[in-house]
């Protein structure tokens, strides 16, 4: 089982990047917001989950044990893989998750792209009980960009998640004419709401 992963960032996309520990390149897959954070050629820690099937095994890469343990709680959920999970936690924080759960509130689930009602439900009643530590704010890092590039690597993070560049674009301008100006310089808040603001559409290549 491989837990964690500390090594040098070779290669970078939208949803996923490829660590080098020890000379071999391990490629992760990561929420935009995560992919985001980390730089080409500069040392990462990630914390891993690693997904093993009859025809395949997957690394998902997460910055914090929070959200790793989420994950592990949704993937455990009837109806929810390991990409639909990583989905959640590109729209929700541990702590938007906790408080959703706690209000009943599976509306929240349902803007996640391969997530239907009873599937949003079931997450809701699975969880409850088990995410209440989450709920306060998390004071992870803020993920600030230079103005001139926010809105591209937005753009390129929900493009990497599979939606057409024209419904990426509109996405964000609406979520742009909405933000503050400290709004706008946060990648963070800019790719969440523009993630729920897609949530009802229909992506080209949503998680499943």
């Amino acid at each position: 089982m491989i837990s964690s992963l500390r090594g040098t960032v070779l290669d970078l996309y939208g949803t996923g990047a490829v660590i080098e520990v020890g000379g071999v390149g391990f490629q992760v897959q990561l929420t935009p917001e995560h992919s985001l954070s980390l730089r080409i050629g500069e040392e990462a820690r990630v914390l891993t989950s690693m997904i093993v099937r009859e025809d395949s095994l997957s690394l998902f890469g997460f910055a914090d044990a929070e959200s790793l343990e989420i994950f592990s709680l949704l993937v455990g959920v009837t109806g929810v893989g390991p990409k639909s999970a990583m989905g959640v936690l590109a729209v929700l924080s541990p702590a938007d998750i906790s408080r959703a759960v706690a209000a009943d509130d599976d509306a929240v689930f349902r803007r996640v792209s391969g997530i239907g009602p009873k599937t949003a439900k079931l997450i809701v009643v699975s969880l409850t009980g088990k995410v209440a530590g989450y709920a306060r704010a998390q004071p992870g890092r803020p993920s600030f960009a230079p103005a001139a590039t926010v809105r591209d690597d937005v753009l390129v993070a929900l493009v990497g998640l599979g939606w057409n560049d024209r419904s990426a674009s509109d996405a964000l301008d609406t979520v742009l004419a909405a933000a503050s100006d400290e709004e706008k310089d946060s990648v963070q808040v800019l790719l969440r709401r523009s993630l729920t603001e897609l949530g009802p559409r229909q992506s080209t290549a949503g998680p499943r």
